[in-house]
């Protein structure tokens, strides 16, 4: 009987033994990871009213694509910092956007609202000096944006609201169906009127993320670099997991699904096309034309509480990879194997749309596609990954460019 003792302290001596020991490796791990300049930051945080935004005061080396030492201002915003107050003697554009107006991949004075201010103040197209700020988050549709506008954007007093459209995810991202989440607030129609639906608050891995738990968790992801590898390799896994399992959108082969017509119905292999590269197509089914309504029912509602504030509202459709690949012959035989007329059909659409609904707007694909056949650049991607992905530095400057350009040329309404 007094052996029993004796072996259970001696399983637990060398539990505690291997605990000391991973907690000293852990320890080292992290020493290590700092001295080398290992870094891939959490720039994001829980929002009650938004779902995610970014965290104030975060900072760090972005590297997933392209590569910058990013710094999240005291207001959580991807910007210097600015004051509430406008200036005396100063033209304040809000910039509402996602990831390409985040502009991670670059510095700062790189991004295209950046460049953009530079050229309008050069041309003088405003007596004032003209500040941009960058309200641009991530993963941000329409939906959120509009509330960005509301609960954000106007204690700064903004002479201009500019409205930056990534036409290959945006219209998606206002649909739960084709984002596939539920936690981040979208709005839904009832009675012909667009509700706004915050259920994402009730979601299982939200109210878990604002548990003792979840938050501890959270802190460990903001302050150890250990952890931050740790979870590098697991979204590394996990992307090599699903490029093993997945199929090439352009060559998977067509299957049986075919509309009333006798047309293949892309639509219904939208696993195979991927759900982004239908946005090229005009509408055929309640969740993409519910999606398209939605998004413009907002683009509407933020054009009218623009206008209640006295400001100016101006859309911007910026470019995906597949829209300014600098080879005329690939982009016809990406839009054949899709099945589509023109990759410009959902800037274009929403050019009409603002036409109807008296809001100006610039569709900046058509020119940046000219200026990459003409100068035989790709504007988007990094590295190997050239033609894919966000704007490249390239891109950013082109586009701020032309952005400017159009504006000095008198694209803004009175």
């Amino acid at each position: 009987m007094a052996d029993k003792p004796s072996r259970a302290r001696k399983r637990l001596a060398k539990a505690l033994l291997v605990l000391v020991g991973f907690l000293i490796g852990a320890v080292v791990a992290e020493i290590a990871l700092r001295i080398v300049g290992y870094s891939y930051p959490e720039f994001y945080k829980r929002d009650e009213a938004l779902g995610v935004s970014l965290m104030p005061g975060a900072e760090g080396w972005y590297r997933k694509e392209g590569g910058a030492y990013v710094r999240i201002n005291s207001e959580g915003l991807r910007d210097n910092e600015h004051s509430i107050t406008k200036p005396a003697g100063t033209f304040r554009i809000a910039l509402l956007g996602d990831s390409y107006c985040e502009a991670l991949q670059l510095p700062l004075e790189k991004a295209f609202w950046s460049v953009m201010a530079t050229r309008l103040d050069e041309c003088h197209v405003f007596p004032r000096k003209v500040e941009v700020i960058n309200f641009g988050v991530s993963g941000y549709g329409t939906a959120q944006e509009l509330l960005t506008l509301r609960e954000k954007v106007w204690q700064y007093s903004p002479d201009l609201v500019l409205l930056a459209v990534t036409t290959n995810n945006d219209v998606t991202d206002n649909s739960r169906e084709l984002k596939k989440t539920d936690e981040v607030p979208y709005f839904i129609f009832k009675d012909s009127q667009l509700v706004l639906d915050d259920s994402f608050k009730s979601s299982r891995n939200f109210r878990f993320g604002n548990s003792v738990l979840g938050r501890f968790g959270h802190w460990w992801r903001v302050h150890s670099r250990l952890v931050e590898a740790a979870i590098q390799g697991h979204r590394g896994f996990k992307v090599l997991l699903a490029s093993w399992r997945a199929k090439s959108p352009v060559t998977s082969p067509a299957n049986n699904n075919t509309t009333a017509q006798g047309q293949p119905d892309l639509f219904a292999r939208a696993d195979e096309l991927g759900a982004d590269n239908l946005v090229y197509l005009e509408p055929n089914n309640p969740v993409w034309n519910d999606a398209w309504r939605v998004t413009e029912g907002l683009i509407g509602l933020m054009r009218d509480d623009v206008a209640k504030h006295g400001a100016r509202f101006l859309l911007v459709t910026l470019s995906n990879g597949p829209q300014v690949i600098p080879d005329p012959n690939w982009r016809a035989g990406f839009a054949k194997r899709l099945g589509v007329k023109d990759l410009l059909y959902p800037d274009y659409r929403l050019k009409a749309f603002g036409d109807r609904e008296n809001i100006p707007v610039i569709n900046l694909a058509p020119e940046l596609q000219v200026y990459a056949d003409n100068n035989k650049v790709f504007l988007h991607g990094f590295g190997e990954n050239l033609g894919n992905g966000h704007w490249n530095a390239a891109g950013h400057r082109v586009a701020g460019e032309l952005l400017a350009k159009k504006i000095c040329a008198g694209s803004l309404p009175n």
